[in-house]
């Protein structure tokens, strides 16, 4: 029983590990679409976006099975636990991709926008929460996962930036209006994503040591923080 839960698990992390590629790649993807106005690009992503739903669902049948066949307990229980969480997760991420891939095609037809905002700066920074929560669960590095969480925050402020320009963007020009509607979409969506990467991480956290984390990033601080703090 032991070796077919085994086989089984590391099937299990397979699937998951095999999606989470191809979301990270949709995520790039839509955003290079937005940077460059690729309309080719954006249709790419929105087309893929059936096999990351097909997916979802057997990554989640397949955690069903294995909770009915062989009820695991300690880690394992846990393990398949965090992967119908993080499972739920990159298919939202992937939702949000598409999203983006939309408005992609639609500024792809639009005069420029010129607003004072640092849009690939915060593309970035998504992405590298993305990539090291993946990276996280890859690797069981539960450093990494902690690192994830802690930058939600930087990404919440670019968000909340971008709202005051565009605001202050349709002030000055009404012309672009629709056009900067948009941009404050894509500044959303990549702010959920971050958000989403925040709960991988943090199911990353649950997986390897059993606590559920949740709501206040003091608490992913490293245990010698205060002391390089001076507390």
């Amino acid at each position: 029983m032991a070796m077919h839960l085994r086989r089984e698990i590391e099937r299990l992390k397979k699937m998951v590990l095999s999606m989470s590629a191809v979301v990270e790649e949709n995520v790039h993807r839509a955003v290079v679409a937005i940077e460059q106005r690729d309309d080719d690009l954006a249709r790419q992503v929105i087309a893929a976006d059936g096999e990351i739903d097909r997916t979802e669902i057997d990554v989640e049948e397949e955690c069903l099975k294995i909770l009915a066949l062989h009820q695991p307990v300690a880690i394992d229980l846990r393990l398949i636990v965090a992967v119908l969480k993080i499972n739920n997760d990159l298919e939202r991420i992937d939702d949000l991709a598409v999203n983006i891939a939309e408005r992609a095609l639609f500024l792809s037809h639009q005069p420029r926008v010129r607003v004072p905002f640092d849009f690939p700066t915060m593309a970035d920074k998504v992405r590298t929460m993305l990539k090291s929560s993946l990276d996280s669960l890859v690797n069981l590095d539960a450093g990494l996962a902690r690192t994830v969480c802690a930058s939600d925050d930087e990404v919440d402020d670019i968000n909340r930036q971008m709202y005051d320009q565009v605001k202050q963007g349709i002030s000055e020009h009404p012309e672009a209006m629709e056009s900067l509607i948009h941009l404050l979409s894509v500044s959303r969506h990549l702010e959920r994503i971050a958000d989403h990467a925040t709960n991988i991480a943090e199911d990353v956290l649950y997986m390897l040591e059993g606590e559920i984390v949740r709501h206040g990033h003091e608490r992913y601080a490293t245990p010698d923080a205060g002391l390089r703090s001076g507390e």
